[in-house]
């Protein structure tokens, strides 16, 4: 828990200096980027993070890699901070927040929708639509199939789940009968 709480600290204090230079969209793009190299490249986080190197030389592989990707003074900075402060290894962590963060900001709720077969893409922009219209944000909404679900849809948004597929239903019956309950 404290691990998130550090996380969102950082998320947030990199989201205040970008809402005051305009770049938001710039270091979320940029921290997204470095943050996906990092978990990929499962050499180059060892790299970065692995005690047993001495500091000075993960420091200066960090350096490398952030001149490589040309990245702003700023994104430079804050990533030669949390390499400073230990806390390097949430870079994924603070990715995340950053991002609920940026988006939340500009007023977007990300979604996922799983149905157990494919929807067409009408059905898909109802339901986008129905979900922003509710919320009052724009929706990005994120597909899936899942066969197991036998039929209906399942969306979640944020921590709200909507489950309106068959084999919940099913199992909700179930547990119905099993308390004596009629149905």
């Amino acid at each position: 828990m404290k691990n998130l709480a550090i996380a969102r600290r950082y998320a947030k204090a990199l989201l205040l200096i970008g809402k005051e230079d305009g770049q938001i969209e710039t270091y979320r793009k940029e921290l997204e980027d470095f943050s996906t190299l990092v978990q990929k490249e499962g050499a180059l986080e060892q790299a970065i993070n692995n005690p047993l190197y001495n500091a000075e030389g993960r420091k200066k592989v960090l350096g490398s890699v952030i001149e490589k990707l040309a990245l702003s003074a700023v994104m430079k900075s804050f990533l030669g901070l949390l390499f400073d402060k230990g806390r390097f290894v949430y870079l994924s962590s603070i990715n995340d927040f950053y991002q609920k963060m940026a988006d939340e900001l500009k007023g977007i709720a990300r979604a996922s929708l799983v149905s157990a077969t494919e929807l067409s893409s009408e059905t898909v922009d109802k339901i986008r639509s129905t979900l922003s219209d509710k919320t009052g944000k724009d929706i990005i909404l994120e597909v899936e199939q899942d066969p197991g679900l036998i039929g209906g849809i399942v969306t979640r948004i944020g921590d709200l789940v909507l489950d309106g597929s068959i084999k919940t239903q099913l199992l909700n019956m179930r547990e119905s009968l099993k308390r004596g309950e009629g149905v």
